[in-house]
């Protein structure tokens, strides 16, 4: 599987078609617009701290990805004739079989089935390129991201420490469930 070239046609929970795609250097505006529309409370989830700023640096940390140990997917919908990209999930390999996680869907395309869509994605892609686990630290009050990991059918345990809760799957088997609302079909992979 050529990660940085992977393409799946999904149906979110209302019915309209996303894209679930490889990240690309050129998706950088449409990025940086979602960012404006994630709400603070949505950025200290995901950052576990006030986020307002990001660097050059970081934009192009985020945005330029070798897609073997860095590897993020976007979730991309039309609007109004228009591209835009509402989410976007990737894995980093922190060890050997081992990669952690990040998530982030702007606020006005919550509760969608976006953030469950790239989860599943990026567990395929961890699968084919022979990861055993992923990992992710999520705060131990965002229920959403955590029902993403426990709707994503994988083998999955939790630990709490202090306001994080720990999240490890064992990304070799096939999700096993799929959640009520979810519509996910069998990826059509380019």
């Amino acid at each position: 599987m050529n990660a940085a070239e992977y393409l799946a046609l999904e149906t979110l929970r209302d019915g309209r078609p996303v894209r679930i795609r490889a990240l690309k250097p050129a998706d950088r505006a449409l990025m940086l617009a979602a960012v404006d529309r994630i709400g603070d409370a949505s950025l200290y989830r995901r950052f576990f701290s006030p986020k307002h700023h990001f660097t050059e640096s970081e934009i192009a940390y985020y945005v330029n990805v070798d897609f073997v140990g860095h590897v993020a997917l976007v979730a991309e919908l039309e609007e109004h004739g228009r591209p835009v990209i509402a989410g976007g999930g990737r894995y980093i390999v922190s060890a050997p079989g081992c990669a952690e996680m990040a998530f982030a869907v702007d606020d006005p395309h919550h509760g969608l089935g976006i953030g469950t869509l790239l989860m599943r994605h990026l567990a395929l892609i961890a699968k084919a390129a022979q990861l055993q686990t992923l990992t992710a630290e999520v705060l131990a009050d965002n229920a959403p991201m955590l029902a993403v990991f426990k709707r994503s059918g994988l083998p999955i345990t939790l630990e709490r420490e202090g306001g994080v809760t720990l999240v490890r799957m064992d990304c070799r088997h096939d999700p096993e469930t799929r959640g009520e609302h979810d519509q996910v079909s069998p990826p059509g992979v380019h």
